[in-house]
């Protein structure tokens, strides 16, 4: 294998996705990986950076389109492209990452909150009730 080239097995346990969920990447086009004349996929290490980008918008609801075009941004401003519309397609999901952050975070306290409660119940429950 050549150096610096991972195949999808090492690629999916490095970051914790399927090899499914790699696959499904591929076959959208999020992720284009060279192959083997064998046919197996190489991942570069650019490849896996697109993945873990990948893998951190999904968690907060980001749909393939938005993925890809944020992939499009990342790739064009990297190759050195000063297109200033860019920046600010750039800033428009650095602020929608801060509001679906705030969103879940909103929701992991009304998480915890719950859990207290029903804690809380657990334990005042009277020892005939939970004896049933």
């Amino acid at each position: 294998m050549p150096e610096g080239l991972a195949q999808i097995g090492e690629v999916a346990e490095r970051l914790g996705l399927s090899l499914r969920t790699i696959r499904h990447y591929e076959e959208v086009g999020l992720v284009v990986p060279a192959r083997t004349q064998g046919g197996f996929r190489l991942y570069s290490e650019e490849h896996v950076q697109r993945l873990a980008l990948i893998r951190r918008m999904k968690p907060l609801g980001f749909t393939l389109e938005e993925m890809r075009d944020l992939l499009e941004i990342s790739d064009r401003l990297t190759r050195g492209d000063d297109d200033p519309g860019l920046l600010s397609r750039l800033q428009l999901f650095e602020k929608a990452v801060a509001e679906r952050a705030d969103k879940l975070r909103e929701q992991l306290a009304m998480a915890r909150e719950f859990a207290e409660q029903l804690r809380r119940q657990r334990l005042n429950v009277p020892k005939t009730a939970s004896a049933r």
